[in-house]
């Protein structure tokens, strides 16, 4: 029985994983600057530590977005993301990571743990954020932004695994939400920062 709820598991993940990348358009970004829809730029948040954030600061850099676990199969982009960093982060790129416990208990640890987890493991630099939910009732307000067209004016779509990330423009719009299992160095992505 075990061996086949490992194997569900396993299933579920790659079926979960898998889709394409939504793009906002060109039209709905528009859009949602005429009418004066949120931005990332609106939004506060604590990060790991227990401060608050203001993702006012990030004014005119783009972010990537993304939930993280430290007991996922996906869990090693977390070295891609802090090589993303490193390459891209002095010009205008920031990377936030949320930790989130929704997806089969995959981050079962407490801020302070996943701190050093991140940091003995895998050397992250990026801002780390004190762990939230990213979907259900108690889902973060960030990432009711993150997922709402009716809250960013440009694009539903749901949080579907550990890793998904969320690409925001240098004027804290959504432009992209990126499925899982799409490695952080990926073309498209590497492409929308260095635009």
């Amino acid at each position: 029985m075990r061996k086949f709820l490992m194997m569900l598991g396993a299933v579920i993940t790659f079926i979960a994983c898998g889709g394409k990348a939504k793009v906002a358009t060109d039209a709905d970004r528009n859009q949602a600057k005429q009418t004066n829809m949120k931005t990332l730029h609106d939004f506060s948040a604590q990060d790991i530590r227990g401060n608050t954030f203001d993702f006012a600061d990030w004014k005119g850099k783009k972010v990537i977005v993304v939930n993280t676990a430290s007991k996922c199969g996906l869990t090693p982009q977390y070295e891609q993301l802090e090589e993303l960093y490193q390459k891209y982060g002095d010009d205008n790129l920031e990377i936030v990571g949320f930790p989130a416990n929704d997806f089969m208990s995959q981050e079962p640890g407490s801020d302070a743990e996943i701190a050093e987890f991140c940091e003995v493991n895998y050397g992250v630099s990026f801002l780390m954020m004190s762990k939230i939910s990213v979907k259900g009732a108690d889902k973060h307000p960030i990432y009711q932004w993150l997922t709402q067209k009716s809250e960013n004016g440009v694009l539903d779509s749901e949080v579907s695994w550990n890793f998904q990330k969320f690409l925001v423009n240098e004027d804290g719009t959504l432009y992209a939400s990126i499925p899982p299992k799409t490695l952080p160095n990926d073309p498209q992505i590497i492409e929308w920062i260095e635009r």
